[in-house]
Parts: C-alpha cells; structure tokens; sequence
C-alpha cells in the first residue's frame, strides 16, 4: 500500500519537512494546521476564535485534498498556548464540528512560534 502526500493551494504550503497531509489506504492524517492564509501566509486574526476558524478551514482544505471530509474525522487534536483560550476556541470549534458522532478529540497546552496561539490536526479514515 502505497503512501501519498496530500498537498492543495487551500491551505498553508509547509515552511518545513513535512507533508499539508498523508494518505495510506484509507488513512489520512492532516498535519497539523495554524491560522496562515494560505495565500499570503499571513497569520489570520489576533484572537484565539479568529485564529481557530482559519486553522479549521485549512484542516478542512487539506481532507478535501486527500478526498475527505470532517464526517470522516476520527480524530482531533488542538493545541492551544494558554489554558484561558479553552472557551473561546472551543466555541468557534463548535462552528465547525456540529454533527454526531463527533470525531475524538484531545486539547494539549503547547508554546508555538509568535503570534500564533492555535494548532489543529486530524486523522481520517476514508471509506
């Protein structure tokens, strides 16, 4: 079984070694994704709400890459700089996720590079 990478313009090119996404049969993991516009590489918004909704959309861009979709999401990880941004970013998660069975999902507090106050992936399984 053969792995492929999953790259789309819709989401943010990679400044390092590492793939938007990989798909392995019917694996599929997003990397994870910040609040870069994928057209410019901007950093979208300076709230962790703002900058949530843009990391989603880029999950989202790259799934759809690799032929996927959030239904198919079994698995979320969110990675925030400051436990007091839980509410406010799971409330603009709540935008996007809206829909039973929610995938899993696991919130871990990390230091990202300045500015950025956000990280998402996923991990899907396409049938």
């Amino acid at each position: 079984m053969a792995k492929t990478e999953i790259r789309t313009p819709d989401a943010p090119t990679p400044v390092a070694a590492f793939s938007q996404g990989v798909r392995k049969g019917p694996i599929l993991q997003v990397a994870g994704q910040v609040a870069f516009d994928p057209a410019t590489g901007d950093v979208v918004g300076d709230t962790v709400a703002e900058q949530t909704r843009q990391a989603m959309r880029n999950v989202l861009a790259v799934l759809a890459a690799g032929g996927a979709s959030l239904a198919d999401v079994v698995m979320l990880r969110v990675y925030l700089t400051d436990t007091a941004h839980f509410a406010e970013m799971n409330a603009a998660y709540g935008e996007f996720v809206t829909e039973a069975p929610f995938p899993a999902r696991t919130t871990v507090y990390v230091g990202l590079p300045d500015k950025l106050l956000v990280e998402i992936d996923a991990l899907a399984v396409v049938e």
